[in-house]
């Protein structure tokens, strides 16, 4: 493994210290996959899970565009992950490769959410609440940073659980008799996708929240800067 000369602050994923997370790693290193690519082929699953939502609620076999979309979230989580291991493994980290690691996200979270609006069982309007809570969450976890603080990844939302909670309530949806789900909207008036996005977009507000506590008693005991 070659010693990068520049450690990236990442989000501790317990996945990483897995044998076959770096089996996987050291694949993709050895065979030449930039870790850059990697943070776009997330981003490309982010957008295809988005767009799969959104084909749920507006064409046939609904079931099959949800699956799609669970995969995608998915196999964004896993380029979120790969993207660093091999970065590191191969001592490519950099600060451009910060803005690889950051900027395809946002883009991800948007279209996800947004999607996830006008799915099956979606509400528009929680979608784009969603995608700017998410949004949100992040710029306040990056302003820390910027302010002097570590980056800060408490939950209860950080991105790894809006993804699980939102891929639970897509693979539901999927197996869900469609007549089971219209009468949980008549009784609720929320599908399935929906009330996801409605815990996410709470939960999100209560992340943000406690992130801008627990940073600002960071910075508290931070000497000002000259």
């Amino acid at each position: 493994m070659t010693e990068p000369d520049y450690v990236p602050d990442r989000r501790p994923i317990s996945a990483r210290q897995h044998p076959l997370s770096i089996s996987i790693a050291r694949w993709l290193a050895t065979h030449g996959v930039s870790p850059n690519a990697i943070s776009v082929g997330g981003m490309i699953a982010g957008i295809v899970g988005g767009g799969a939502f959104a084909c749920s609620g507006c064409l046939p076999h609904a079931s099959i565009f949800l699956l799609i979309a669970a995969a995608g979230m998915q196999l964004r989580l896993l380029a979120n992950m790969f993207d660093g291991m091999v970065a590191i493994q191969t001592g490519r980290a950099s600060p451009v490769g910060e803005l690889y690691n950051e900027v395809p996200d946002r883009v991800s979270d948007a279209a996800i959410f947004i999607g996830a609006g006008y799915a099956f069982g979606g509400r528009p309007e929680l979608g784009y609440l969603a995608a700017v809570v998410a949004l949100f969450v992040a710029y306040v976890r990056a302003e820390g940073k910027v302010s002097g603080a570590p980056q800060d990844y408490c939950g209860p939302m950080a991105k790894p659980h809006r993804m699980a909670v939102l891929t639970a309530a897509a693979v539901f949806a999927a197996i869900l008799p469609a007549r089971w789900q219209e009468n949980l909207v008549s009784v609720s008036t929320l599908g399935v996708v929906a009330s996801a996005l409605l815990v996410i977009v709470v939960g999100g507000a209560i992340t943000a929240m406690r992130r801008l506590r627990r940073t600002a008693r960071v910075l508290r005991t931070v000497p000002p800067r000259a």
